[in-house]
C-alpha cells in the first residue's frame, strides 16, 4: 500500500470515530452503563476523578488492540486503524477534558467560531442531568444551530 492509501485509512478511522462516539454516547452512557456516565452530568463525585473517567479504558482497548495486532502481525491497515483510534481518543481528551470542562485550565476565552460551538452544544447536553432526553452526543460534530447563536452573540 501507499502512503495516501494508510493517511486515508487513518482519517477514515478519526471520522468514524465521531459517529462511534455519538451512537455509544447516546445508547451505552445513557443506556446501560448509565450507572457509570451518571457522575459526570451531576457531579455527584469526590476528587478529579470521576466514575465516566472508566470510559477512557474501555475505548483505549480497541485502538491499543489494532496497534498491537498491526504491529506484530505486520498488517498495515490494522495499525492504520489503531492510530486513527488513537488520535480520536486524543482529541477527545483535549477537547472534552481540557477545553470543555477545563479539568486543567487552558483555553479559557478562546473567541474561536467552532470552538465556542462545541462548548455551546456540550453545555445543552449537559443541561439534561437525566438519562434520557439529551441532545448534542457527539464531540466535534455539532449542529448548525449552534453556530447560528455564534453568529448572533457575535453580532450584538
Amino acid at each position: 500500500m501507499n502512503l495516501l492509501i494508510y493517511i486515508g485509512i487513518v482519517l477514515t478511522t478519526f471520522i468514524g470515530m465521531e459517529g462511534v462516539a455519538w451512537l455509544t454516547h447516546k445508547y451505552i452512557m445513557h443506556g446501560v452503563f448509565w450507572f457509570l456516565h451518571r457522575d459526570h452530568h451531576h457531579k455527584d463525585h469526590y476528587g478529579f476523578l470521576e466514575r465516566n473517567d472508566f470510559f477512557f479504558l474501555i475505548f483505549a482497548l480497541p485502538g491499543i488492540a489494532c496497534l498491537a495486532t498491526g504491529t506484530i502481525y505486520h498488517l498495515p491497515a490494522c495499525t492504520c486503524i489503531g492510530i486513527g483510534i488513537t488520535l480520536y481518543g486524543a482529541c477527545y481528551f483535549f477537547v472534552h477534558d481540557l477545553f470543555i470542562h477545563q479539568r486543567v485550565k487552558v483555553l479559557r476565552n478562546s473567541e474561536n467560531w467552532y470552538l465556542k460551538a462545541i462548548r455551546r452544544a456540550h453545555k445543552m447536553h449537559h443541561k439534561h442531568t437525566g438519562k434520557y432526553d439529551g441532545e448534542s452526543f457527539g464531540m466535534l460534530w455539532v449542529s448548525r444551530k449552534y453556530f447560528r447563536n455564534n453568529q448572533k452573540n457575535t453580532q450584538e
